[in-house]
């Protein structure tokens, strides 16, 4: 596998897994993080013309996709109920989702990810229990809560190499 930055002609291959990715939380307990509509098709194209898009790629087969940003995320600039690691310059991975054809494909991004910078962010909703046992299994550490721009409430994690 490999991670490249995601194009404009990867976008059916990205919705089908987004699809494939709302239907398996649903059917996990999950149904209410990104409900049957997130990740937003504008926002997913703004991810790729913004160049913070990214896909996990084998024998030219998209296996997962994620958002990677360098800088501050407004949505961690409050957090409750415990506080981060550090206020370094951090990256935050958003959007993670795999097509579920290879076991492994969301650690490999998130290892990735890690390898491109050595302080990253991530959140999930508490029902996730799939992403929750990643971010223990890849040795993220719970820092506390945070505020989405809607409202709503995310498990906040960071890890630093």
């Amino acid at each position: 596998m490999h991670i490249r930055k995601a194009t404009e002609s990867d976008l059916p291959a990205i919705f089908d897994i987004y699809a494939r990715a709302r239907k398996f939380m649903a059917e996990n307990g999950n149904g209410t993080q990104w409900g049957t509509i997130k990740p937003k098709k504008e926002l997913v194209e703004s991810d790729i013309v913004n160049g913070i898009s990214y896909v996990c790629e084998k024998d030219g087969e998209i296996l997962g996709v994620f958002a990677f940003i360098y800088g501050e995320d407004p949505t961690y600039k409050i957090i409750y109920d415990g506080k981060w690691l550090s206020d370094e310059p951090y990256a935050t991975i958003h959007r993670i989702a795999s097509s579920g054809k290879v076991n492994g494909t969301g650690e490999f991004c998130i290892r990735w990810a890690l390898s491109q910078f050595p302080n990253v962010r991530i959140d999930t909703h508490e029902n996730n229990s799939v992403m929750r046992h990643l971010m223990d299994k890849l040795g993220f550490t719970y820092c506390g809560i945070i505020h989405l721009e809607d409202g709503d409430e995310r498990l906040a994690y960071q890890k630093i190499i």
